[in-house]
């Protein structure tokens, strides 16, 4: 595990709001080792997101609410991620020794090739990552912009339930983070992914500590619980509660799941696909696996056999102390889909630019 703590930094929990749940972990030093101090996973109620869009926020603010209730933390300071159609992630290559104030005037100059919005839409960071692998004598800076009102709408939620927003994050980069942080894998070989959430399956590919690729494709475990609710007629929040909780009728595993697995294979491999296509990649040897659907028993060892490749499940706690409370929350249930909030989380205890 990567040394987080070289000196005292501010806790900040790290929330991970999705489509379905509102993830959020919260980390302490106990001398060199990293203890998950309290976490909290809680369901938003109806369908309270259109394209990763808030639609409904008094759902997701009840929702925000019982987290708070749930890490009965007086810590306030939180990092969030963001994603969908309306965020952007790129990498741009510039003249290096450049001041931060001469890239952003560089950028703003050519922000109509590299941002499919008007500039005073879009909030922008960037970060100079290096020397340019793929263009001499540049440098590599990533690029973010995201629309203003999917940021402040987040902003303004978490204002109301007295979370302060310290930083604002890509849920890709944040799983990312994750990935360098908490995860075993060997240098100068790609390590891929993917993250199985309620309405995306995100594709990370990280390579010697940075992300070289992401991408969203729209399938999650909506699929999965909208067939089980048709085929065992249940309403679809029984549905969730009854697949968490491991309750669902014996059968579901030969009536449902094949589908739902059959299709999980299809996405996963075109997903591959396409990251090979696009860098030139090897087809990958193994690949790992987080978010709600890397929950599902045996999920890993069934893709393992229709894939033909190592199939693993991200757990990034597995180094980590537990506390005794979330240990009694059962805190290992959800573990792998923690690990979006996991990679926000780590942003404490490492400079953040500003």
């Amino acid at each position: 595990m990567k040394q987080l703590f070289k000196k005292k930094a501010s806790q900040m929990i790290g929330l991970d709001i999705g489509t379905r749940y509102i993830k959020a972990v919260l980390f302490e030093q106990e001398g060199s080792q990293i203890k998950v101090q309290s976490f909290a996973c809680e369901q938003i109620n109806g369908n309270a997101f259109a394209d990763r869009e808030i639609k409904d926020f008094d759902a997701v603010s009840n929702a925000l609410k019982k987290v708070k209730l749930s890490l009965k933390s007086k810590k306030k300071d939180v990092v969030v991620a963001i994603s969908g159609g309306s965020v952007l992630s790129k990498i741009v290559y510039m003249d290096p020794d450049q001041q931060d104030f001469e890239l952003e005037t560089q950028i703003e100059i050519e922000s109509d090739s590299l941002i499919p919005y008007p500039l005073e839409e879009v909030y922008l960071d960037f970060e100079e990552l290096g020397e340019s692998k793929t263009h001499v004598g540049k440098v590599d800076v990533l690029l973010s912009a995201a629309h203003k009102d999917v940021v402040d709408s987040r902003i303004t939620l978490l204002r109301e339930v007295e979370f302060n927003p310290k930083v604002v994050d890509i849920e890709s980069y944040a799983l990312g983070n994750a990935i360098i942080e908490f995860a075993d894998y060997p240098e100068d070989k790609p390590i891929l992914c993917f993250n199985i959430g309620a309405s995306q399956l995100q594709l990370c590919v990280v390579l010697n500590d940075r992300v070289i690729y992401s991408k969203e494709h729209s399938f999650g475990m909506n699929s999965l619980i909208q067939d089980l609710s048709i085929i065992h007629t249940l309403e679809k929040s029984e549905t969730e509660q009854q697949l968490v909780n491991g309750d669902l009728p014996a059968t579901w595993r030969e009536d449902t799941f094949p589908i739902f697995l059959a299709n999980l294979n299809q996405h996963i491999s075109r997903a591959v696909q396409m990251y090979i296509s696009s860098t030139g990649a090897e087809r990958p040897e193994a690949m790992i696996l987080s978010g709600g659907g890397a929950n599902i028993e045996e999920i890993a060892a069934e893709l393992e056999g229709e894939l033909a490749i190592d199939v693993s499940i991200f757990n990034p706690f597995k180094d980590m102390q537990i506390s005794e409370k979330a240990e009694q929350q059962g805190f290992h249930k959800v573990a792998p889909q923690l690990a979006i909030a996991a990679g926000l989380a780590s942003r404490s205890f490492k400079p953040c630019h500003m």
